[in-house]
C-alpha cells in the first residue's frame, strides 16, 4: 500500500465517523513528515457550524498542534473534493499538497465546477492529486444519501 492510500484510508474511516453521528461523510486529515498534524471529519450539524467541513476541521487541528496557522510541507488527505471555502483556507495555510478521492460536482473548487487551487492563480501554488480511492469515497457519500432518502419517518404518536 503506497504512503497516499495510507493517508486516505485513515481519511476513510474519519469519514465513517462523521456518518455515525449523522453528519455527511467526509474526512480529512493533515500529514507533515509522516505524522498526523490534524485530522477532522464533517461536523456543521453538530457543531452548529457553517465551516465546520472535514478540511477545516483537520486543519484547525493540524494549526493547533504545529503552533502555527501555516503548514508548509503538508498533505491534505479529503475524502472529497475540497469546496471553495476548503479550497482558500487550504491556500492561506500553504498546504503544499492536495489528495482527494471523490469529486464534487456540486461544489468542487480542485477543478470540478471551480479550479481555485490552479497553479499560478494565487499567491501560493498546491499540487492536487485526485481521484485516489474516488470509488470507495463516493460509494460512502451515495450509501450516506440512500440511507437518508429511503428512511421511513417516525409515526406521529398524537
Amino acid at each position: 500500500m503506497s504512503t497516499d492510500e495510507h493517508w486516505m484510508r485513515h481519511a476513510l474511516a474519519l469519514a465513517d465517523k462523521g456518518a455515525a453521528a449523522g453528519e455527511v461523510p467526509v474526512g480529512a486529515v493533515v500529514v507533515r513528515n509522516g505524522a498526523v498534524l490534524g485530522e477532522g471529519y464533517n461536523r456543521p450539524i453538530v457543531e452548529h457550524d457553517p465551516s465546520a467541513h472535514a478540511e477545516m476541521v483537520a486543519l484547525r487541528a493540524a494549526a493547533l498542534a504545529a503552533a502555527n496557522y501555516r503548514l508548509t510541507g503538508a498533505t491534505l488527505y479529503a475524502t472529497l473534493e475540497p469546496c471553495p471555502m476548503c479550497a482558500g483556507a487550504i491556500v492561506h495555510a500553504r498546504i503544499r499538497r492536495v489528495v482527494f478521492g471523490a469529486r464534487d460536482e456540486k461544489w468542487g473548487a480542485c477543478g470540478s465546477v471551480f479550479d481555485v487551487l490552479e497553479p499560478g492563480r494565487l499567491n501560493h501554488d498546491v499540487e492536487v492529486t485526485p481521484g485516489l480511492l474516488a470509488t470507495e469515497a463516493a460509494a460512502l457519500l451515495k450509501a450516506f444519501f440512500r440511507a437518508r432518502r429511503t428512511r421511513v419517518p417516525e409515526a406521529d404518536d398524537g
